[in-house]
C-alpha cells in the first residue's frame, strides 16, 4: 500500500554514516533517505485505509511515540500507563486507555479490549523501565532487566505476537553491566560481574521469542526534532522481515534549509510570551539568571558572584554546564529534563528570566498545539520531559511501514562504478573513484 506520494532522495556525506547493530552482531551501512519534516501543529488523524495496521502501546506516557506512529500512518488502538496524570492525558485527548499496573494486566484482556486475536496486532510499542523493582530483581543484580517491568513487556509480546515491536529506552542500557559495582570493588573472579550487559539479557529474551531484531542509539535531532535527545531503540520482526532503524533526515550541515537541524527559534519563537505556563524561579535564582547572556551559563556570571551563586557545587568537579543555563535561539535545545527550573539542570528561556514553559516544552517535543496535558504544572513538565519526541516516533513508524511494504530499497543492477558513498568520499579526498 502506498504510504507517501513522493520522497525526495538525497545523498549524505560519508561522515554522516553511523553503524546500526543487527542481532547477529554485524554492522551495516545504508543510504540515507529524506522523510517529510514533521511540522504539523495540530492532531493528525489516521487515513481510513490504514486503520487495519493496529498498534498496542504500553508505558505510553503522554503519547509522544504514539502520535509519531499515527502521523506515519499507523492506528494506535489503545495505550497503557500506571501514572494517573498520563492516563488522564490520554483520555482527555480521546484515546482508549488501559490504566494501572502492567504486572496485573493479562494479554488476553488487552486483546479483548482491542477486539483483536493473537497475532493480529501490527505493532506493540513501549519503553519499559529496565531497573529492577522486585526482590527477585535485587537478587539478580542492580541492572538485571529480568527483575523489572521489561519482563512484562516481553510477556505481552510473547502472548500477543504482533508482527513488529518497537522498544525504546535510555541509551545507557547498551553498556550497562548486569551487576553494577564501583571500580574499586571490581573482581575478575566474581562470576556475577562477568555475566555481560543488560542488553545481552534483553537480546537473549527476544531470541527466545524468535523475533529478528535491530537496535542502536538514535538522536532525535537527526529526525527533525529541535532537541538533542539520544535514545536506545530496538525494532523486532516476528516473521523475520528485514527490519532496519530509520535513517537520519536532518543534518547539522546541508544545502537544503529544510534538511538542516531545527533550532529552538524554529520551534518556539511564534508562541505568545504572555500566554505561557511555567514554574517560578526563586528570587535568587531569577536574579542570577538575569545576568546570564543568551547561550551562557554560570561561567558568564560576574566572577565575584559565582561562589555565592553556585554554593557547594562551586568546589565540586565536573563541567556543571546546566547551572544557570540560558538556552540559545540558534541551536537545538539540550535534552529536556522533567524539571527545568532546578539550579543544576536549568533550562532557561533565551530572553526571559524563567525556565522554558509547558507550551515550549511541548513544541520542542513536537506535540500538537491542541494536545491536552492533565495535572499540575510539575506533572505536565514530567509527562512532556519523559516523552519520545514525535519526530522520532514518526521516523520509526515509517521504517516499520517500509519494511512491511517491502518498499525501503530501490533495487539497481549497478552503482556506476562505485559502492554507495565510496565515490563521493573519494571525490572529497581529491581522488578519482576509478583510480585514474
Amino acid at each position: 500500500m502506498q504510504q507517501q506520494s513522493l520522497f525526495d532522495i538525497m545523498e549524505a556525506s560519508a561522515n554522516a554514516m553511523s553503524p546500526v547493530s543487527t542481532h547477529d552482531g554485524s554492522d551495516t551501512f545504508n543510504l540515507y533517505s529524506c522523510v517529510p519534516e514533521v511540522t504539523e501543529r495540530r492532531t493528525i488523524l489516521d487515513p481510513p485505509e490504514l486503520k487495519e495496521r493496529k498498534v498496542v502501546s504500553f508505558f505510553s506516557g503522554a503519547m509522544g511515540l504514539d502520535i509519531g506512529l499515527m502521523r506515519a500512518g499507523l492506528n494506535v488502538v489503545i495505550g497503557q500507563d500506571f501514572d494517573a496524570s498520563c492516563v488522564s492525558t490520554m483520555r482527555a485527548n480521546g484515546h482508549e486507555v488501559l490504566s494501572g499496573d502492567v504486572r496485573a494486566l493479562e494479554p488476553s484482556t488487552v486483546l479483548e479490549r482491542c477486539a483483536l486475536r493473537v497475532g493480529e496486532p501490527f505493532l506493540v510499542c513501549g519503553g519499559p523501565p529496565c531497573q529492577p523493582f522486585s526482590t527477585a530483581g535485587k537478587r539478580l543484580g542492580m541492572n538485571d532487566p529480568r527483575g523489572s517491568l521489561f519482563m512484562d513487556f516481553i510477556r505481552m509480546i510473547d502472548h500477543i505476537r504482533p508482527r513488529f515491536f518497537i522498544m525504546e529506552n535510555v541509551k545507557g542500557l547498551v553498556s550497562s553491566p548486569l551487576k553494577h559495582v564501583s571500580p574499586e570493588q571490581r573482581d575478575e573472579n566474581d562470576h556475577e560481574q562477568r555475566l555481560g550487559t543488560t542488553l545481552d539479557v534483553i537480546l537473549s529474551e527476544f531470541d527466545k521469542l524468535r523475533y529478528k531484531t535491530v537496535y542502536g542509539i538514535l538522536d532525535a535531532v537527526n529526525y527533525g526534532t529541535p532537541q538533542f535527545r539520544e535514545r536506545f531503540v530496538m525494532i523486532g520482526s516476528r516473521d523475520g522481515e528485514d527490519v532496519f532503524l530509520p535513517f537520519p533526515t536532518h543534518f547539522q550541515r546541508h544545502q537544503a534549509p529544510s534538511s538542516r537541524w531545527r533550532t529552538l527559534y524554529d520551534a518556539i519563537s511564534d508562541l505568545d510570551p504572555l500566554q505561557q505556563e511555567f514554574s517560578e524561579l526563586s528570587p535568587d535564582r531569577k536574579r542570577y539568571l538575569h545576568l546570564v547572556p543568551e547561550g551562557g551559563n554560570w561561567r558568564d556570571l560576574p566572577k565575584e558572584l559565582i561562589p555565592q551563586a553556585m554554593g557547594g557545587a562551586y568546589e565540586s568537579g565536573g563541567g556543571k554546564v546546566g547551572f544557570y543555563r540560558r538556552l540559545s535561539w540558534r541551536q537545538p535545545s539540550p535534552t529536556l529534563t522533567t524539571s527545568p527550573g532546578q539550579k543544576a539542570t536549568l533550562l532557561g528561556h533565551p530572553t526571559f528570566d524563567r525556565p522554558l514553559s509547558v507550551q515550549e516544552y511541548a513544541r520542542i517535543q513536537q506535540f500538537p498545539d491542541d494536545w491536552i496535558f492533565a495535572g499540575n504544572t510539575a506533572s505536565k513538565y514530567k509527562q512532556i520531559g519523559n516523552a519520545v519526541p514525535v519526530g522520532l516516533g514518526f521516523a520509526l513508524g515509517q521504517a516499520v511501514i517500509a519494511t512491511a511494504n517491502n518498499s525501503s530499497t530501490v533495487e539497481t543492477k549497478r552503482y556506476r562504478g562505485t559502492r554507495r558513498f565510496d565515490g563521493f568520499y573519494a571525490f572529497n579526498k581529491g581522488e578519482s573513484k576509478n583510480g585514474d
